[in-house]
């Protein structure tokens, strides 16, 4: 099945206030988020892509535009609202520092699948809404581009997070210990038998994750590699 490649949305104004952004409007990257979205092209410079997805969030989409610039045969994202922010209802919008004094942020941080947000929704609905997302997208992926393919979709911190722990097989209540920084990049590798997390949150050289020729093209007769280590 196709490879994943999750990235979180650079710097924004919300991140550098302290802000809880949800699907705030007009929400956009500051200077280091531009910046961090400027290098992300080159890290991703050996890495075929076949499709950009992304939350329909400014943010999100402000972050592949270098890429795109640099990649126009990929053409514009498509949006999917799935991948979009959760929504937080009444949260949205307020200071993190107030919202820490607040009784169910110890529910969001210790008890995750027990976490819903007033006037908005729960977890575990976030959770469910881009774990489908992700899963149908590869299907679609793999069916249109082959087993070897290799995606993009910008998304937001808690959405990403859900999808990892989905891939690791962790509880949701487990979320909050997985950790992805502004324009970081995740690389999920689903097969039919389980989902292999690649990178987590990484910020740095990304050009191991480019396809590697199948073994049985790649290694001579006689030459068999057992176990990975050659």
């Amino acid at each position: 099945m196709p490879t994943l490649l999750l990235v979180r949305h650079g710097r924004s104004t919300a991140n550098t206030a302290g802000i809880l952004a949800g699907w705030t409007p007009g929400v956009e990257l500051d200077d280091t988020g531009r910046a961090q979205a400027a290098a992300l092209a080159g890290r991703l410079a050996d890495i075929p892509l076949v499709r950009a997805v992304s939350s329909p969030l400014e943010r999100c989409r402000q972050t592949l535009e270098p890429l795109l610039a640099a990649r126009p045969e990929l053409g514009p994202p498509t949006e999917d609202d799935r991948l979009g922010e959760c929504h937080y209802g009444e949260w949205t919008g307020r200071p993190l520092a107030e919202l820490a004094k607040e009784p169910l942020w110890r529910t969001v941080q210790d008890h995750a699948a027990g976490a819903a947000f007033p006037g908005g929704e729960s977890l575990r609905e976030l959770s469910h809404r881009t774990v489908d997302a992700v899963r149908e997208w590869n299907r679609k992926i793999a069916a249109e581009h082959g087993e070897d393919a290799v995606w993009i979709a910008c998304s937001h911190g808690d959405v990403i997070k859900a999808v990892v722990a989905d891939a690791l097989g962790l509880h949701l209540d487990h979320f909050q210990r997985i950790s992805v920084e502004p324009c970081s990049v995740t690389a999920i590798r689903y097969t039919p038998q389980r989902p292999f997390v690649l990178r987590m949150g990484d910020t740095g050289d990304l050009a191991p994750l480019a396809p590697k020729p199948h073994p049985a093209a790649a290694t001579p007769a006689g030459d068999a590699v057992v176990g990975g280590t050659a």
